[in-house]
């Protein structure tokens, strides 16, 4: 894992000797991964330097702009044009903050939250949290398994309940791009992110049908606040679809596969390269996240439905389906089917590029609080089948138009699962036990405390009503 030569009361050497009799038989997860990629000397220049530890923050912010978050923001955009912007910024920013603990957490102790939790909380919690874990996993996994499915359906008219059939064997292509390493599967995520960004700044900048009045979200983004009723409800909506739990399991293991030490010039060294990883994806994905709103107010909002080619009346109402309906109505409204392809395009790398980092995440989590060893096409298609159940049970009882009321499912277990990664990870990190001299500063600390407990605080407010919705769901 790195090398000895600690500095005195180097965390990294007291956390592994304070966990030792567990750790010894433990290795990192993400086994054929771990510290598998090399770093160059810190006397190397600040660009060859960067490009080696670039990559694991651009797999997590994918899952900032999973399906689940483009329901939200499409919604969010038509019902209150760019009156929420401000939300995706702020909750953007608590992202980030997230994150970037994430990763100081898996530098500094050498392990992922999921590890950090067993070795560190009480014995009676490791399986509670784990069974939630694998819960939000499989949720975040039905929301990529819908965005995929439904783009397959929009794209190629294949009938949705058997789009989502063919999901399911997307497992044998992750696995071979586990294979083939790291550095190939951080390439691959970069590539679907660059597409989603790349449709998205052709329907913004390039399609004059959708260009936005800059001036307007700029004010927007500048006066905060909940101006009509049903603002709130919508902003809950968006930071609980933006912060994601397994995200911070995953952050916290991808650091590792870097060949780092636990020797203090190592240790911060990976610290400055992976915030700045962290800061420059996560900014990326919020420029998406904002595109999707804003593609959502320049188009749908003040309308009260379209009229599509078949003569179809499509209602935007709050019980739409928002993903179908974005893509339907794009070309009657625009006047071009290019803005509904680069849509669908989109929506689908959006899946796939989600489906390989939710795979890496469930084999965090199981391997951190279990130290269970499955071969991972076992673990993926477990994995695949807990959320492929629910998505063919309900669509084959209730139609396509039940996409939707899946999406809330998913968002709702997601919801209950945060704060059980977000304590522990500030608890952690705000830790001189655990973490010596690079435990969070005062910023981290206020901030990272701030955000957790407001993130909190709003899902607890929001959650009657999420969960009426889910079981309204559950019980057909």
């Amino acid at each position: 894992m790195g090398t000895e030569n600690a500095v005195g009361g180097s965390p990294g050497r007291a956390a592994r000797a304070e966990g030792e009799s567990e750790t010894e038989t433990a290795p990192g997860s993400l086994e054929g991964l771990n510290s598998s990629v090399p770093i160059p000397s810190e006397n190397a220049g600040f660009w060859r330097q960067y490009r080696a530890f670039v990559g694991p923050a651009f797999l997590v912010c994918v899952g900032y702009m999973d399906p689940g978050n483009w329901g939200t923001d499409l919604q969010a955009g038509a019902s209150f044009r760019y009156g929420l912007l401000w939300v995706v910024a702020v909750s953007s920013f608590m992202a980030i903050i997230m994150q970037v603990c994430a990763a100081r957490l898996g530098i500094v102790t050498g392990k992922d939250l999921a590890q950090a939790c067993r070795d560190f909380l009480p014995s009676w919690t490791r399986w509670p949290n784990w069974f939630a874990c694998e819960l939000a996993i499989g949720a975040c996994d039905l929301a990529e398994v819908l965005g995929s499915a439904v783009a397959l359906n929009l794209l190629f008219h294949i009938p949705l309940f058997w789009a989502v059939l063919i999901t399911a064997f997307d497992v044998l292509l992750i696995l071979a791009f586990q294979g083939i390493g790291m550095r190939f599967i951080e390439a691959l995520i970069v590539t679907l992110v660059a597409t989603i960004g790349g449709c998205y700044f052709i329907e913004i900048f390039v399609l004059p049908q959708t260009t936005p009045s800059f001036l307007e979200m700029g004010s927007a983004l500048l006066t905060p606040g909940f101006r009509s009723e049903g603002m709130l409800l919508g902003a809950i909506g968006i930071i609980g679809a933006t912060v994601m739990p397994h995200n911070l399991y995953l952050h916290s293991a991808l650091v590792r596969t870097r060949q780092l030490g636990f020797d203090e010039p190592t240790i911060r060294r990976a610290i400055k390269f992976n915030t700045i990883d962290t800061v420059l994806a996560l900014s990326l994905a919020f420029l998406v996240n904002s595109a999707i709103l804003v593609l959502a107010a320049t188009t749908f909002y003040g309308r009260e439905g379209a009229a599509l080619a078949s003569g179809e009346i499509v209602s935007f109402d709050k019980d739409a389906d928002w993903i179908r309906v974005a893509y339907l109505t794009l070309a009657p409204l625009l006047g071009a089917g290019s803005a509904s392809a680069l849509f669908a395009v989109a929506l689908l790398a959006s899946g796939q590029s989600s489906t390989i980092t939710g795979t890496l995440a469930g084999q965090v989590v199981m391997e951190g609080f279990t130290h269970w060893r499955i071969r991972p096409w076992v673990r993926r298609f477990v994995t695949r089948a807990v959320a492929i159940l629910p998505a063919v049970v309900v669509i084959g009882v209730n139609g396509s138009g039940s996409v939707t009321d899946l999406l809330v499912l998913s968002q709702v277990v997601l919801a209950v699962q945060l704060p059980l990664a977000m304590f522990p990870l500030l608890y952690f990190t705000s830790s001189k036990q655990r973490m010596g001299r690079f435990r969070n500063g005062w910023f981290l600390l206020t901030v990272g405390w701030a955000s957790c407990l407001l993130i909190t605080a709003l899902i607890v407010y929001g959650l009657p009503e999420a969960v009426e919705k889910a079981w309204a769901v559950i019980a057909g």
